[in-house]
C-alpha cells in the first residue's frame, strides 16, 4: 500500500513577510524584502544587498536557553516549526514516541554563531569559545532542535545539496510517510547573512552587484548579472494522507512527485541534467506535462543557466506552454529554504487559484517563456512544478497538486 504524503502544517520565515498569510499577502502584491544589508557592515565588499527577515526577535518566540545556543538560522528554523506544527493541528507529544520526524536541508549551518565564536578564539583565547560551538555551527543542528524541542524521535536526517536540497529533504520525508511514518516535519531554512558567510557566497562568482534592490535580481532578463542572497524559508508538516483524514486535518496538498539528478562534469560535454529532472518528476507523479499549470523556475539570473532553465521548459512545456513564476525575485535566493518556500507558494497557489508575481523583470523573449511578471494571474490551479539547482551540479524537482 502507497501512503500519500500530504502537507498540513505550514511555518514562513521569509524576507518579505513572517507567517503565512504575511507572507503571501506580500508576494502577491509584488512587496520586496530585498534591501541593503543590515546583520553587519558590508561596505567593503562588492556584493551589498539582501533577503533579510523582517522584524524577527527571537527573545519573543523563544526561550533564553535556546538563545544561547543557536544561530540565527536556527531560531528562524524553530520558529518555522513551531508555527508549522501549530498550524497542523498537531501536538507531538501525544503522538507514539518513534513516530515523528523531522527531516531538514541545509547550506551553511550556523556561520553567524561560528565567526563570533571564531573571533573569540583568535582575540581571547579557547577559553572564551561557548560549548555550543561544538553544534550550533552544524549542518543538521536544525534537525536536531526542531526535533529535541518537540520531542519527535522518528526518523529524522539532514540534506546538504544546496538550492536543491530543500527539494530533497521534502523527498526524504516522503519517503518515510511512504515507509509508515504518519509525520514528518521537513523543509529548509538557511541564514548566513554574515561577514565569513558573505566571502563565501562571493566565492561562487554568482551574487549581483548592483545597489539598486529593484535591479539587482532579473532572472530571464537581458540585465541579468547574479542573484540576491536571502535568509529564511520554509518549514512544512508532511502528513500520511489517510491519517490526516481521520482527524479531520486541513490539507494544503499533496507531494505527488520527485526526482534528483546530477549534471556532467564539464569536461565531459554531456547535457545538463534539469530538463530530464523535470521529465522524471512528472513520471513519479503519473502526470503529462498537460497536467502542469504553473512552474516555479530555478531562477538563477546567470544567463547561461537562465538559458539552460529555458530550453529545459521549452523541450518539455514547448515554447510559453505553461505559465512560469519566480516569487523569489522579492526574498532573494535562500539556499536550502528557497525551495521548500516555493512549494508553499505553490500550494497556496492552488489553494487560492492565483500565480504570484515575479516582480521587476522585463522578460526576454529570446527565452520563450510564458513569465508572469507585474502582477498575479488569476487562473485554476490544480498542479504545480517546483525546480532547483544547487552550485556544483545539484538538480530537483517536485510536483505538488491539489489533494483529491
Amino acid at each position: 500500500m502507497t501512503h500519500a504524503a500530504v502537507v498540513t502544517g505550514v511555518g514562513i520565515t521569509a524576507p518579505n513577510g513572517l507567517g503565512i498569510e504575511d507572507y503571501w499577502t506580500a508576494t502577491c502584491a509584488g512587496r520586496s524584502g530585498i534591501g541593503p544589508v543590515t546583520r553587519f557592515t558590508p561596505d567593503s565588499y562588492p556584493s551589498r544587498l539582501a533577503g533579510e527577515v523582517p522584524g524577527f526577535v527571537a527573545e519573543e518566540h523563544l526561550p533564553s536557553r535556546l538563545i544561547a545556543q543557536t544561530d540565527h538560522m536556527t531560531r528562524l528554523a524553530l520558529l518555522a516549526a513551531d508555527w508549522a506544527l501549530e498550524d497542523a493541528g498537531i501536538k507531538p507529544d501525544e503522538l507514539p514516541e518513534f513516530d515523528a520526524g523531522v527531516i531538514t536541508a541545509s547550506s551553511s549551518g550556523g556561520f553567524e554563531f561560528g565567526e563570533r565564536e571564531l573571533r573569540n578564539l583568535w582575540s581571547k583565547g579557547g577559553a572564551h569559545v561557548s560549548a555550543y560551538q561544538s553544534f550550533a555551527w552544524f549542518y543538521a543542528v536544525n534537525t536536531g532542535q526542531i526535533s529535541i524541542r518537540h520531542g519527535m524521535r522518528g526518523p529524522s536526517g539532514v540534506v546538504v545539496s544546496d538550492q536543491a536540497g530543500g527539494l530533497d529533504a521534502l523527498a526524504q520525508a516522503r519517503r518515510q510517510i511512504r515507509k509508515g511514518s504518519s509525520v514528518i516535519v521537513s523543509g529548509g531554512v538557511d541564514a548566513s547573512i554574515c561577514s565569513w558567510g558573505w566571502v563565501a557566497q562571493l566565492a561562487g562568482g554568482r551574487l549581483s552587484t548592483s545597489d539598486d534592490p529593484d535591479r539587482a535580481y532579473l532572472p530571464f532578463d537581458t540585465a541579468a548579472a547574479g542573484h540576491v542572497p536571502g535568509e529564511g524559508g520554509a518549514i512544512v508538516v508532511l502528513e500520511d494522507a489517510e491519517a490526516a483524514r481521520r482527524r479531520g486535518a486541513r490539507v494544503y496538498g499533496e507531494l505527488a512527485g520527485y526526482a534528483a539528478t546530477f549534471d556532467p562534469a564539464p569536461s565531459t560535454g554531456g547535457p545538463p541534467g534539469l530538463r530530464r529532472v523535470i521529465e522524471l518528476a512528472l513520471d513519479d507523479a503519473r502526470l503529462a506535462p498537460d497536467d502542469i499549470d504553473v512552474v516555479f523556475a530555478d531562477a538563477a539570473a546567470v544567463p547561461e543557466l537562465d538559458r539552460i532553465e529555458a530550453d529545459a521548459l521549452k523541450a518539455v512545456f514547448g515554447r510559453g506552454g505553461v505559465p512560469v513564476t519566480a516569487p523569489k525575485t522579492m526574498t532573494g535566493r535562500l539556499h536550502s529554504g528557497a525551495a521548500p518556500l516555493d512549494v508553499v507558494a505553490a500550494l497556496l497557489s492552488i489553494r487560492d487559484r492565483t500565480i504570484p508575481p515575479t516582480v521587476n523583470v522585463s522578460p526576454d523573449e529570446a527565452y520563450e517563456l510564458d513569465l508572469v511578471t507585474d502582477r498575479p494571474r488569476s487562473t485554476d490551479v490544480h498542479t504545480a512544478l517546483v525546480v532547483a539547482r544547487g552550485h556544483g551540479g545539484f538538480n530537483s524537482a517536485v510536483v505538488v497538486r491539489r489533494a483529491g
